[in-house]
């Protein structure tokens, strides 16, 4: 009786754990991470311009720009092209700044959630006075990368094959790291064969997770990959629970598949910190 109250604590736990996250908006979001190489030498800011009006609710005040050169902020609203508005300014839903971090030589500049537009432009402006305005270009990916080089005012992307294999990485890592940890918790990590078994089932499942995800992407637009992937990974929380408690050796179904619950809630619910420092390693690295 004590053993089957654990095995039912433990997928309570796990129903639960996989609950919370879906609620608390989990799983990888849209990215876009670009590199400034040879960035301006004064001080400037960069924005992403996307398509049509802004955000209707404003996630952003100009409350929020009290402490910002206020001047180069006007130049910058001043340089947008009509028909086109600026994402952090105007208040977009997405997450970054109009600063970048250093990186050697270059500037990081990173964008994510749910405002990062499919089709996009950048917008500098610097204190000497320069203003740019990129040529728009489209995602093709849940997140991908550019890179500005700004002494030759040129932008280069990545095809849509390196997108979707830096956006395999930076999910795939993060969960082998976090799903094995939570292997040799739930007992399973003494048996060799069981973590042959973790390691083919995470490569079959989050592969199809992200054939998935790129060919929705390719199919619907980038802003749908999000729900693409949030319905892929409920499918394959259930997938890995059902082959883990087959494959798994050493306790019962019941536990396994408590397993295979837990430990993508966890995977997915990490994602969401997770993302930009990983995906900000995975560029550097590429």
């Amino acid at each position: 009786m004590a053993r089957r109250f654990r095995i039912f604590a433990l997928l309570l736990l796990a129903a639960a754990a996989l609950t919370v996250p879906a609620l608390a908006d989990s799983g990888p979001k849209p990215l876009l991470s670009i590199t400034v190489e040879h960035p301006p030498e004064a001080p400037y800011y960069l924005d992403l311009l996307a398509e049509g009006p802004p955000y209707d609710d404003g996630y952003r005040t100009e409350e929020d720009f009290a402490g910002y050169d206020q001047p180069l902020l006007q130049a910058m609203r001043d340089a947008v092209p009509e028909g086109w508005h600026l994402c952090i300014l105007d208040g977009d839903l997405i997450f970054g700044d109009l600063t970048g971090e250093p990186q050697g030589d270059a500037m990081i500049h990173t964008f994510s959630y749910y405002g990062v537009p499919d089709t996009y432009r950048i917008l500098i402006a610097a204190e000497n006075g320069a203003v740019w305005v990129s040529d728009a270009y489209t995602r093709h990916a849940l997140q991908t990368s550019a890179t500005l080089d700004w002494a030759a005012k040129a932008v280069s992307v990545p095809s849509p094959a390196v997108g979707f294999s830096l956006q395999f990485c930076s999910t795939f890592l993060p969960t082998l790291v976090i799903e094995g940890i939570l292997l040799a918790l739930f007992g399973y990590g003494k048996l060799r064969r069981n973590w042959i078994v973790f390691l083919a089932v995470n490569l079959v499942t989050q592969g199809a997770l992200a054939f998935y995800a790129a060919s929705n992407t390719l199919s619907y637009g980038a802003s749908t990959g999000v729900l693409a992937l949030v319905i892929g990974e409920c499918v394959i929380a259930l997938a890995e629970g059902c082959l883990y408690g087959y494959l798994l050796k050493g306790h019962s179904f019941g536990r396994a598949f408590a397993y295979g619950l837990t430990a993508n809630a966890c995977s997915a619910l990490a994602g969401v910190v997770l993302v930009e420092p990983v995906w900000r390693f995975v560029v550097s690295i590429s």
